[in-house]
């Protein structure tokens, strides 16, 4: 009874749009499958499938569960997290990284997917029990701080993808309760300092666009003149430390922010990635008729990579209906943050609104040479357990959040 009457009510185009972007990934894996020749076990689109199975059971769980037993109880769980967090260090690294828990099953578990929504939950109950009022910049930093030590032990595991990835909710959440757009400005302000510290014209454009923002923000004289030099000084000392990296040290870093300048080292999975949407054109070469997928020139192809198979077999129209259901998929989440008049549903729906959107966004980018190769699966679509499961988990609360808002 209390299954069908929340479905009556909630926007069950959601779950609808989960399945047909699972179904989408699991063509795909099926595919990559056909000429892997290896166990049934070490199948990617079998173990998928069989995956699927708790990720609906995690679906309907969090679709159903009471919002005010996950209000009360998310403290307690948040803490939980950051205990278990450290759990993958005991055990033995997989893929040189301590990411995963070895419970002796055919996949194992990565509880940094699932802290993505307990984090986002506390960071939304912490917002919303004190009625915060942003006018201080000092109110920013106990919220900031609840994503920051989770996001800390998973850079130390190390995975640099999910540790950023946790970071994304919380500018839109802070700005969501009412901070001042110059106090999140102070958080962005460091960075493109440094970035645009080795190009002289594209500073100056900086510095004159960072002072116009504190001119109109009319913050008190010694915190403006504070923050306009403190970032000129940044910005000036950067070339300064660069200079004293050695060689292969500036190599590293140059080569992470742009891979093809190593062809046969970080690059080669760009330029892999870009032939093979490049040769799919628009629709594509043929279901199962890959040349870079099935002759082994695309690397991590089942899941960091999957756009690239999609893209040379299915070609740019599949990718274009792909990206414009993701975006009414995130669209509608967003739509039920606005509709709510619960201050604690609305910001965990646009917590896991910026989370499926940072998602979609760096594993697209990063598959044309956009971005750096970030390793960050594609929601619902990538191989992967606990990001399937955790991406079907914030899929139902959003549903039931949707459900119980007030109004």
């Amino acid at each position: 009874m209390i299954l069908s009457r929340k479905l009556a009510n909630t926007p069950q185009s959601l779950f609808g749009l989960s399945l047909f972007l699972f179904g989408l990934g699991l063509v795909t894996l099926y595919s990559i499958s056909l000429h892997q020749g290896t166990s049934l076990t070490q199948n990617h689109f079998f173990k998928q499938s069989i995956i699927l199975i708790p990720a609906l059971i995690g679906f309907f769980g969090t679709f159903i569960i009471s919002r005010k037993l996950i209000h009360r109880y998310i403290y307690v769980l948040y803490f939980l997290t950051l205990g278990i967090l450290f759990v993958p260090f005991l055990g033995n690294t997989i893929a040189g990284t301590h990411r995963w828990i070895d419970l002796g099953l055919p996949v194992g578990i990565q509880p940094s997917e699932f802290a993505k929504i307990i984090i986002v939950i506390a960071l939304a109950r912490y917002l919303s029990d004190r009625n915060l009022q942003m006018q201080h910049f000092g109110s920013l930093i106990f919220p900031s701080l609840i994503v920051i030590l989770p996001s800390i032990i998973i850079l130390k595991q190390p995975d640099l993808g999910t540790a950023t990835i946790l970071m994304m909710p919380l500018i839109p959440m802070l700005f969501w309760v009412g901070a001042r757009p110059f106090h999140l400005f102070l958080f962005l302000a460091p960075i493109f300092s440094i970035l645009t510290a080795f190009h002289i014209i594209s500073f100056f454009i900086w510095a004159g666009m960072m002072a116009i923002i504190i001119f109109v923000s009319k913050p008190k004289v010694f915190h403006g003149v504070g923050l306009f030099f403190g970032n000129i000084f940044l910005g000036l000392l950067t070339p300064v430390v660069w200079g004293l990296l050695r060689p292969f040290q500036q190599k590293r870093v140059l080569t992470l922010l742009n891979p093809e300048l190593d062809p046969l080292g970080a690059g080669y999975q760009i330029i892999q990635s870009k032939m093979a949407i490049g040769s799919g054109g628009f629709f594509g070469k043929g279901w199962g008729q890959g040349t870079q997928t099935h002759l082994k020139f695309l690397p991590v192809q089942e899941s960091d990579f999957i756009v690239s198979v999609m893209g040379e077999e299915l070609g740019f129209i599949t990718l274009l209906i792909m990206l414009i259901v993701f975006t009414f998929f995130i669209y509608r989440i967003t739509r039920s943050a606005f509709e709510s008049n619960d201050r604690f549903s609305s910001l965990v729906l646009i917590g896991f609104a910026s989370i499926f959107l940072a998602h979609v966004f760096v594993n697209c980018a990063m598959t044309v040479g956009l971005i750096p190769v970030k390793g960050l699966p594609l929601p619902f679509i990538s191989y992967g357990g606990s990001f399937l499961m955790a991406a079907f988990m914030m899929t139902g609360l959003s549903m039931n959040l949707a459900v119980n808002r007030m109004g």
